[in-house]
């Protein structure tokens, strides 16, 4: 047989929370290797691209096809759609043809059109890899059920090239396409993965993260492990360990692998900020707000990272930089309940009273079950002396969560400076059977303040 031409595979993106993403490569041209070219933008470091399959065509082609391919090498996608056009309607049993028009398409940006010409090119033959392997990818990057069937049948039939890496590529996509559906099919194709290429840590951390979202954390632990051994820079993997000693309160377990990680990714935001996160839940504040400090300055605007950055301020007392982190936070989520909250407590802590009653107003206005603001909201006006919003503002805390001797204590000094002498009585005595002696100063003001005024027997 004279010279093959080459008709190259796909270029799968996969993204490290288990999506699959298909970006065809470009079908070759006459020479034997020409680059695959991505639909719109290079992946990301995160994602990890598939190596060319092949597949040998006849050297015997139309001239059509010789010029599309050549128009492809070059990235002249629109020169190349009228070319291999009018070769399908001319020929519309041409796989390659069609297998080109459907990677063309995708590069112009028409996915309906790449998923219609690589349908054309498997039902030309049904029994090409990389045709089927191509449509699966595009169909699961579009959510259509009969992604499944196209991927399933690539795992049955055999790459062009690269056998062991192209089946991996075709089962490691499956799994991804049934991980939502069917998790214990895509568990068991992972592992079938994994098998093909037992160096690579991607079946190893999607399973694992799939395990986790099944709550099977004993085992998503092991996968974890797995991938870190295979892959000890992988950010991925030590996250996932992280979060399973996190949701087991392994804190020290955790606190250890993302040192470890640091320490060779000094730069690495979401290492900063898991970091931080595991050191705030062991208590040490100073160092978590470090960790969060970090992580921030190297990547602004997660806003989940500043949440955490405002709250531990408010635990380590910070009140001036929780004040400010939350009104930037607010800048961007005005109708934030929890953000106001945070605010009103930072201010009240600061001795602003009145700001911070107006912004626990907002907080209760904004999500009416927040039991925790309206004692916060009592607090600060009965600093002030707003008498009627502190009743107010327990009772209807009262309707969300259990009564505690404070809440007591509140009401009862608030009906005592509105004079309503009766309501007091009623609630400094409640505040006096649940207080049990845990309150000495509260309890000496109850005992005299009923002296006072109950009236003589």
């Amino acid at each position: 047989m004279g010279a093959s031409k080459l008709l190259a595979g796909c270029l799968v993106v996969l993204t490290a929370g288990g999506s699959s993403v298909a970006q065809d490569a470009s079908p070759a041209s006459g020479q034997s290797s020409s680059q695959a070219s991505p639909q719109t933008s290079s992946p990301s470091p995160a994602h990890r691209p598939v190596h060319r399959i092949q597949v040998e065509v006849e050297d015997s082609q139309p001239p059509e096809l010789a010029l599309a391919e050549s128009a492809i090498d070059e990235r002249d996608y629109a020169a190349a759609e009228p070319l291999l056009r009018k070769l399908v309607d001319r020929d519309p049993a041409s796989y390659v043809a069609w297998f080109d028009l459907g990677f063309v398409e995708n590069a112009l940006g028409k996915v309906d059109e790449s998923i219609a010409a690589y349908r054309k090119s498997v039902a030309a033959k049904p029994d090409v890899f990389e045709s089927n392997l191509n449509l699966g990818l595009q169909l699961a990057k579009t959510g259509q059920a009969d992604a499944e069937d196209f991927l399933r049948a690539a795992t049955h039939l055999r790459p062009s090239s690269h056998t062991a890496e192209g089946q991996y590529r075709a089962w490691l996509s499956l799994a991804q396409t049934l991980a939502k559906s069917k998790p214990e099919e895509a568990l068991a194709a992972y592992q079938h993965a994994a098998t093909l290429q037992p160096n690579e840590a991607e079946p190893h951390l999607s399973a694992g993260q799939l395990l986790e979202e099944e709550n099977k954390y004993a085992e998503a632990e092991q996968e974890y492990k797995r991938a870190f051994a295979l892959d000890s820079a992988s950010p991925d993997a030590v996250v996932g360990l992280a979060n399973i000693y996190m949701r087991g309160r392994r804190f020290p377990e955790a606190e250890d692998y993302l040192r470890k990680l640091l320490a060779a990714h000094t730069e690495s935001t979401a290492v900063h900020i898991q970091l931080g996160r595991v050191l705030a839940a062991e208590g040490k504040t100073d160092a978590a707000i470090g960790e969060l400090q970090a992580g921030i300055k190297l990547a602004p605007g997660d806003d989940a990272a500043e949440r955490d950055l405002a709250d531990l301020y408010l635990t380590a007392g910070k009140n001036d930089l929780a004040e400010a982190a939350y009104r930037r936070l607010l800048a961007a989520h005005s109708n934030d309940a929890e953000l106001h909250h945070g605010l009103g407590k930072a201010l009240l802590w600061q001795k602003k009273s009145p700001e911070a009653q107006r912004e626990f107003i907002s907080a209760v206005k904004l999500k009416p079950g927040l039991g925790g603001a309206y004692y916060d909201l009592a607090f600060a006006a009965n600093d002030n002396k707003d008498y009627p919003v502190v009743i107010h503002a327990l009772d209807d805390r009262a309707k969300l969560l259990p009564e505690t001797p404070m809440t007591y204590f509140l009401r009862a000094s608030a009906y005592d400076h509105l004079r309503d002498f009766k309501n007091a009585a009623v609630n400094f005595r409640l505040f006096l059977k649940a207080a049990n002696g845990k309150y000495p100063d509260q309890e000496w003001q109850a005992k005299h303040r009923l002296i006072a005024i109950e009236p003589k027997k």
